[in-house]
């Protein structure tokens, strides 16, 4: 994780947590500790969607997609120029729908 205390976190949390009743401490990340934390961010989500039942995993994978869209965004690609990119690379190169696992050459 990124040297400073604390997590980057979605921006309704702060009034959720007022709603609960208490007062958050937070602060806004300058940009190059944004995409810090975002690269932290999606580790953290991967591994929760690895580590999800087969129940949970369609919200852990909704979590990585989420901090994949804002990581893109601050890279300045867009969802649609994201979406444009992996679909150049599936027709380049396939998809994973065949469930085909390498194992060499001879």
């Amino acid at each position: 994780m990124n040297g400073e205390a604390g997590k980057l976190v979605r921006n309704r949390i702060p009034q959720i947590i007022r709603d609960g009743g208490t007062e958050p401490v937070f602060y806004t990340a300058g940009r190059d500790e944004y995409r810090s934390r975002l690269r932290d961010k999606l580790g953290e989500e991967v591994a929760e969607s690895l580590a999800a039942d087969d129940d949970a995993a369609p919200e852990e994978l909704a979590d990585v997609l989420e901090v994949v869209h804002a990581l893109a965004a601050d890279l300045g690609v867009g969802e649609g120029q994201l979406e444009k990119i992996r679909a150049a690379k599936t027709a380049e190169r396939g998809d994973f729908s065949d469930r085909i696992v390498w194992t060499g050459n001879r």
